[in-house]
């Protein structure tokens, strides 16, 4: 059976993997828990904690090895699996995240953008159509997809989740400033930017 991964482990564990990608581009073979507690400064206890979970163990005074630990991180966590969604709301926001890339490697694919401005539908930004969203319906039903990455203004955030949730959307990635209402079967995970900037800057005030 799978062994089940808080939030805050999974968190870190991404930091991991992106610590374990920058060793492979630099050609290193072994990384150990005190290099990466370093770079992350968090303690090296932790780093091995999290890293048990894995089922892996490195070697005595040489570390891990870079390769074997980031494979096992992407597998655990379901990174080689590939799960498509929409972006549901081509502003500004919307628009970067589809020019991101690196979703990619995580096993995210974006599809295509969903939007109601008829300036921007029929449009491409990175090589990822820009459609009504009216049609998301059809498009949820012909390719059953149901993760939607909700990017749109506050204003609409409700009434565009209640419409997903009847498109059929099951899971909400959620970059709106708006707590949603959904149905128990539907899952929401909050991205809160303002939330994690104030935290980041709190020792300022």
């Amino acid at each position: 059976m799978k062994r089940q991964i808080s939030d805050k482990v999974i968190n870190r564990l991404t930091l991991y993997h992106c610590i374990l990608n920058d060793y492979l581009n630099k050609g290193e073979e072994y990384i150990s828990s005190g290099q990466i507690s370093s770079l992350l400064k968090i303690d090296d206890s932790q780093v091995r904690k999290d890293i048990s979970l894995l089922n892996n163990s490195g070697k005595s005074r040489v570390g891990y090895i870079v390769k074997e630990l980031k494979k096992s991180i992407e597998t655990n966590l379901g990174f080689s699996k590939n799960k498509k969604a929409y972006i549901v709301g081509a502003g500004n926001l919307g628009m970067a995240l589809a020019k991101y890339d690196n979703f990619a490697n995580y096993g995210l694919n974006i599809v295509c953008l969903f939007d109601n401005d008829c300036d921007k539908i029929g449009k491409e930004i990175n090589n990822k159509k820009i459609l009504d969203i009216k049609e998301l319906p059809r498009y949820v039903w012909q390719h059953y997809i149901d993760i939607a990455i909700l990017t749109v203004p506050a204003s609409y955030a409700q009434t565009t989740a209640n419409f997903l949730v009847n498109a059929g959307i099951k899971y909400i990635w959620n970059f709106t400033p708006t707590i949603l209402d959904v149905p128990d079967e539907v899952q929401v995970w909050n991205e809160n930017l303002m939330g994690n900037f104030l935290q980041f800057t709190y020792d300022l005030n």
